[in-house]
């Protein structure tokens, strides 16, 4: 589908006042300070005072500027210019230096001329992108040599139940485009909201491969059995901001997380 673009940008402009609003997203007690990192992209990033960041799929910023007040320089990037707006809106509000800027992640290295030392992405963003091995070039050409991709995704095992997880409905492998109209929204089920969405599956070796192709060496990989975000249907508080499917129990994966870094040398080129 040639026009998923403008398809998922609607969708996510649509969604924006309804997360703003949501006890999901927590925004007064982010205003007072609250991270919206969790423990486990934490662990993964260690330190990230006075390091160069890019955030992809940063949706209205929150994750962004978390990292910013962490002392890291964050450059964060969405496709919804709604959701910019709004990042930007709110950086301010929370005192933060954080840049954002509208981009859709193929085309952001004809925009953004800069290097990082770790580009971050978490929770909920490959499966808007039809091809990952562009993804991975993309992560490649914006890490300085030795610099590291810290990614955290929901599982993609996840990914191939019905909403209510009572059968299996879609490919593990990404076979085919997943179009459909969905209502209400992860942070609100109730919202008004109606629109179509267009998306991928993308299986664990098809995400490994990709980046394994573009020469970041695979530092660690990590699956867990427990979600931080009680985003799924029937989903249920096990632990402390742990959430498991009842369906599924403790027995299966629902996130995976890994950290690839880049070659410390560049290649050089003979002419």
């Amino acid at each position: 589908m040639e026009n998923y673009l403008d398809i998922n940008r609607k969708l996510w402009n649509a969604k924006v006042d309804a997360h703003l609003k949501s006890d999901f997203y927590f925004l007064d007690e982010f205003l007072q300070g609250r991270t919206s990192l969790n423990s486990i992209e934490l662990d993964l990033l260690g330190d990230v005072e006075g390091k160069d960041i890019l955030h992809l799929q940063c949706h209205f910023g929150q994750d962004s500027i978390s990292l910013s007040r962490l002392g890291a320089k964050v450059t964060g990037i969405d496709l919804s210019d709604k959701a910019i707006d709004a990042a930007i809106d709110l950086a301010e509000k929370c005192g933060t230096d954080t840049d954002f800027l509208v981009s859709d992640v193929y085309n952001l290295p004809d925009i953004l001329p800069q290097k990082f030392d770790i580009v971050f992405a978490t929770y909920g963003t490959i499966g808007w992108l039809p091809d990952l091995q562009k993804w991975a070039q993309v992560i490649s050409h914006f890490l300085k040599p030795g610099g590291k991709f810290v990614f955290v995704e929901f599982h993609p095992f996840v990914w191939m139940f019905d909403d209510d997880f009572k059968y299996i409905k879609y490919s593990y492998f990404n076979d085919e485009q997943i179009i459909e109209t969905k209502t209400g929204t992860y942070a609100d089920r109730d919202a008004d909201i109606t629109e179509e969405e267009v998306g991928w599956n993308h299986s664990t070796s098809e995400v490994l491969t990709s980046l394994l192709e573009e020469n970041l060496k695979l530092l660690s990989f990590q699956e867990y059995n427990w979600s931080p975000y009680p985003c799924f249907s029937h989903i249920e508080e096990v632990e402390k901001s742990k959430y498991q499917i009842p369906e599924f129990g403790n027995k299966v994966p629902l996130v995976f997380s890994l950290v690839a870094q880049k070659n410390k040398t560049q290649n050089l080129v003979l002419e």
